[in-house]
């Protein structure tokens, strides 16, 4: 049997949340549905953030409540704090995501404070979490270049990732925020954070906005991590990165796997046909 591979999907959260022309509830809520049903198991949905920062996603709640939830998917939201937290498991998400980053800049662009401030601040996100059984994912963004302080030490990228395996993070997402990295980049920072994180509690999360996305996932893959994150038809990127825009497209990734001889569980078929033209008319 082939290695099992794991899509995260990012596309309703990440990849949407940069359009200006606020999208219909039901559309959302469409395209999660469209995605589950082409075999995608983990889907992050929405954020609980304040409308003021993100007001495409103030409706989080509503659409967390419209989506028919297929058994064996898991669905999932980011919240950067307890109030968001609190949101998520009144929402009945299966996972809750926080965020921070291996830059200084960075974090205190994109959250208003410092790395040290924002594990801090999750530290109740957590204990909340394990209270309702809730796993928790860690987010780490710029790990390799900053918009804002340029290149970040492989060493910073370890100790960020060091303090949410300590917090209780069930899984790390290493994020090119830039889409700057490159193989050799990607393959210093695990040379560093593969010494005190096993592969399996990690995930690859690259932007395409150079065009090397798909190479920093075969180094990562090489180096054993089975779990990368990914857009719908490239939907998104980051607000608060200039330049950020160009998730790696789903697809991409799974014609990629495939013909790695990998096993994702998506129908890729389905996927192309189906999803991404639905997904491209969502784009402003």
């Amino acid at each position: 049997m082939s290695d099992l591979v794991t899509i995260v999907e990012v596309g309703p959260r990440d990849g949407l949340q940069n359009e200006k022309n606020i999208i219909p509830s039901a559309q959302k809520i469409k395209l999660i549905e469209k995605l589950a049903s082409c075999g995608i198991k983990r889907i992050e949905v929405t954020s609980f953030v304040s409308p003021k920062w993100v007001p495409q996603l103030a409706d989080a709640a509503e659409v967390m409540s419209g989506v028919d939830r297929l058994e064996g998917v898991s669905y999932s939201v980011l919240a950067p704090n307890l109030k968001g937290a609190q949101l998520a498991v009144d929402s009945k998400a299966d996972e809750i995501a926080i965020f921070t980053s291996a830059s200084e800049g960075f974090c205190q662009r994109n959250i208003s404070c410092s790395i040290r401030e924002s594990i801090d601040r999750f530290k109740p996100v957590i204990e909340l979490s394990k209270e309702f059984d809730i796993s928790v994912r860690g987010y780490v963004s710029c790990i390799t270049d900053c918009p804002y302080d340029g290149a970040v030490e492989s060493k910073q990228v370890g100790k960020v990732v060091g303090s949410l395996v300590e917090l209780g993070c069930r899984e790390i997402s290493l994020g090119d925020t830039i889409g700057a990295a490159t193989a050799n980049g990607v393959s210093a920072v695990l040379d560093v954070v593969l010494d005190l994180v096993p592969a399996e509690k990690l995930a690859g999360h690259y932007h395409n906005t150079n065009g090397q996305a798909l190479e920093n996932i075969k180094v990562s893959l090489s180096r054993g991590l089975r779990v990368f994150d990914s857009a719908v038809a490239g939907l998104g990127g980051c607000p608060y990165a200039p330049g950020a825009q160009g998730n790696v497209a789903t697809e991409d990734i799974v014609r990629l796997l495939h013909a790695e001889g990998f096993n994702t569980g998506v129908d890729l078929q389905r996927l192309i046909s189906k999803v991404v033209p639905f997904a491209q008319t969502l784009k402003n």
